[in-house]
């Protein structure tokens, strides 16, 4: 039987090389969130198809186009989510949530998945931060969650980012636009693809939102739907840009953001980048006031946005962030001999749960090769155990670093251990805090 070598086309591995940037990423996301009072949610990868259908919207190319959807062995269909906002609606629906204390603030780490062409920042599985709002209908909430976006660019370092500001309506003033944009599109027709000459009847804005560069020079010149907001959402976004410029948060009006999705209303918005390629958008979000009750349930003004972790990572790269270091190994133990060698086990067992990073062998090698092994390991420090030490009650431990060595008991080791670390902290010698709490 062949060997599986390959991840699927459009995967990729997280190796231990590279996760510890990960972990900071969304430690600093989920705790920036945490400022606003957003707590974390986890929902299920898949989800019953219809909830994508009735939410994501069936005119989209996210349903129609990129979903991995499948049969169960129920003979239900299921599908991986593509998108994180239907989920977390259909949870707190499900689980009353929603009849509780208002606002309901969510947040979220997780894995997404669309059949699409991967590239640069674009990937079949691909991981989402997003935060959802329920409850607010004020343009204070918009505001306030687009500070968030702000706060976390700070927080990440991110630079090179602008905000685009829209407005898509509401369902009412939406109808006019239709009318408008449709009239405007069956006169350039024959210069649209086959999907965008169905999209035209039952929802003409997916249109503007087509990536074929066909359809982009045959919308040019469509009315903007700026210019058909009702009083109501006209006020609602004059309301957001006076809150946008009491923050001092810059942001260009561009007419053509529709985002990719159905359920949006009134606000829409993207942090574009101008530094990553075509997959440009690194978060994007806005409000969907109809879809809980589209999902069955009442009434509930909501909002919400969402990034793309490896767009941003891409980004934070871009920008020259700084990542922190992983943390290195404290001590390595090295031994000869079998006495010597539960001794080792026995004092990492120890230092471990102290909270430091301890290792010693587990695969029979010299001294010599355990030693090489703590350098390509970075140890701050290293001691070795044989017959001679374990007689005598002490060790040396070797500063990794600089050389330095110090005789150390075995008995009160840990301790010990944990006063050179501080010592090495308080004089620049360590430049990160040992992993002791």
């Amino acid at each position: 039987m062949a060997v599986l070598t390959n991840a699927p086309r459009g995967t990729q591995d997280l190796l231990p090389a590279q996760s510890g940037r990960w972990q900071y990423v969304e430690n600093a996301l989920l705790r920036t969130a945490e400022l606003f009072g957003f707590h974390e949610i986890r929902t299920p990868v898949f989800e019953h198809t219809e909830l994508f259908q009735r939410s994501v919207g069936d005119t989209t190319d996210v349903v129609q186009k990129e979903m991995y959807t499948f049969e169960d062995k129920g003979r239900r269909s299921i599908t991986l989510r593509p998108e994180g906002t239907a989920g977390v609606v259909r949870a707190a629906l499900q689980n009353g949530l929603l009849g509780g204390a208002l606002p309901l603030r969510c947040c979220y780490v997780i894995p997404c998945f669309r059949y699409e062409k991967p590239q640069a920042g674009r990937l079949r599985e691909f991981h989402q931060f997003g935060v959802e709002v329920f409850g607010p209908s004020s343009f204070d909430a918009d505001a306030e969650l687009i500070s968030l976006c702000y706060e976390i660019c700070g927080a990440l370092e991110l630079k090179g980012l602008k905000l685009h500001l829209n407005s898509i309506g509401c369902k009412e003033c939406r109808q006019r636009y239709y009318e408008a944009l449709r009239a405007f599109l069956r006169e350039r027709e024959s210069g649209l693809c086959d999907t965008c000459k169905s999209r035209m009847a039952k929802n003409p804005m997916r249109v503007l939102d087509c990536k074929s560069p066909e359809c982009q020079q045959a919308v040019k010149g469509a009315p903007v739907m700026l210019d058909y907001l009702c009083e109501d959402c006209a006020a609602h976004f004059e309301g957001l840009k006076r809150r946008l410029s009491l923050l001092h948060i810059d942001y260009v009006i561009d007419p053509r953001i529709v985002r990719g999705l159905d359920y949006y209303t009134r606000t829409v918005f993207e942090f574009v980048s101008e530094t990553i390629g075509a997959q440009g958008t690194v978060i994007g979000g806005g409000r969907y006031d109809g879809l809980v009750q589209e999902l069955g349930g009442a009434p509930t003004p909501a909002l919400g946005f969402a990034m793309g972790l490896e767009r941003l990572l891409m980004q934070m790269e871009a920008s020259g962030a700084e990542f922190p270091e992983a943390n290195r190994c404290d001590l390595y133990i090295a031994s000869t001999g079998e006495a010597a060698q539960q001794k080792a086990l026995e004092l990492c067992t120890a230092l471990r749960q102290e909270g430091f990073i301890a290792e010693c062998d587990c695969m029979g090698r010299s001294v010599k090769a355990q030693m090489k092994y703590a350098g390509k390991l970075g140890a701050r420090y290293s001691a070795v155990l044989g017959d001679n030490e374990l007689q005598s009650g002490g060790c040396t431990v070797k500063n990794m670093d600089d050389g330095s060595e110090h005789t150390l008991s075995l008995d009160g080791f840990t301790d010990s251990i944990y006063r050179l670390l501080l010592e090495g902290v308080y004089n620049g010698i360590i430049d990160a805090e040992p992993a002791i709490k």
